[in-house]
């Protein structure tokens, strides 16, 4: 596969999808809103399940019965990877030495080792590697971390973010099968944890404590942090309880909300503590779709670009988050069967 760049610049970024399932489904409806992205291929475990994947998303692009016949599509210039955290390095892995771009869905791997070798990877073979996660491509975020490194809010004290919802207790849901990573600090957790290293910066420290499952999966957990500064925060995750999913930071001179959920926010708003007008927050770029065009979009920029790496989503940040979910499941007792002993 040849580089995208310098005199094909306005060339489509040719996207093939490694999975059709729920997550695949939704970026999938995102991919024709984004301008210079196209939907070309995509691969499942059974020709069927890609084919009919791409009768609903891409009329005409090409169907793949496996994930080896996807990656070795010479038409596909950026693989997207959707299949089960547990799976990620493996698939990856194949995508990478075919000579493809990658993006892979959050979190990129089960532990920190292994997204390190993920990284390393990616730079043996000279190509663009970018965790899919969407809060950190989120207009209204980016908008709110660039104001808030200004000053203009005052000095960030204390962060408040969760996220939960009830994962129904069906022996083969993938959220509650240890086998395939389920975990609500890595499904879930990931979230607060990346808002808080957007707007607060790297951890200095977590503590956390969590409820098990009789599978020792962490079914809540709630992180106490410290942070650059001094600033502080109350991070928690939860498949067993409807959260609001709601965020707020406050400051030395006031309160900013995040409106709506806070790992993909509507906008934001700072109220001022003496009383001055309320700042309102849209982020200065449309949000596009659901959300998940706007990581597509940051694809097709740095493809183009030639870069190897997001200026938004650089490999240090997804390894300093990996190293901080290895560090909470390391507190709370959760240990994957596929870590060495």
């Amino acid at each position: 596969m040849t580089d995208i760049g310098g005199s094909e610049t306005n060339a489509p970024v040719r996207f093939g999808f490694l999975a059709t399932g729920k997550i695949a489904r939704k970026v999938a409806a995102d991919l024709p809103l984004v301008p210079g992205a196209e939907l070309v291929a995509a691969g499942a475990r059974s020709l069927e399940s890609a084919r009919a994947f791409v009768t609903e998303h891409a009329p005409g692009a090409r169907s793949h019965g496996s994930y080896a016949d996807l990656v070795a599509d010479e038409g596909v210039d950026v693989v997207y990877v959707a299949t089960p955290h547990a799976f990620h390095l493996e698939h990856v892995r194949l995508a990478l030495e075919a000579g493809k771009h990658v993006l892979c869905e959050k979190p990129v791997t089960l532990t920190a080792a292994d997204a390190e070798e993920m990284v390393a990877l990616a730079e043996q073979h000279d190509r663009f590697l970018m965790e899919a996660m969407w809060t950190a491509t989120h207009p209204v975020v980016t908008e709110v971390a660039a104001r808030l490194a200004t000053g203009e809010f005052g000095t960030p004290r204390h962060l408040r973010a969760e996220l939960g919802f009830v994962v129904p207790d069906v022996p083969d849901d993938r959220l509650l099968d240890p086998t395939l990573g389920a975990s609500a600090l890595l499904d879930m957790g990931i979230y607060p944890l990346t808002l808080a290293h957007l707007l607060l910066g790297e951890a200095d420290e977590l503590r956390a404590t969590a409820h098990l499952s009789g599978r020792g999966v962490d079914l809540d957990v709630a992180i106490a942090g410290r942070y650059p500064g001094g600033a502080t925060a109350s991070l928690s995750a939860s498949m067993t309880s409807w959260s609001d999913r709601s965020g707020a930071l406050a400051t030395d001179t006031g309160r900013l909300d995040l409106l709506g959920q806070c790992h993909h926010p509507d906008g934001a708003a700072f109220t001022p503590h003496d009383g001055g007008p309320v700042v309102e927050m849209r982020g200065v770029q449309p949000v596009i779709g659901a959300g998940y065009g706007n990581e597509l979009a940051e694809v097709v920029r740095c493809v183009r670009a030639g870069l190897r790496e997001s200026p938004l989503v650089p490999h240090a940040q997804t390894l300093a988050l990996m190293r901080q979910m290895d560090d909470v499941r390391a507190q709370v007792g959760v240990r994957f069967a596929q870590e060495p002993r």
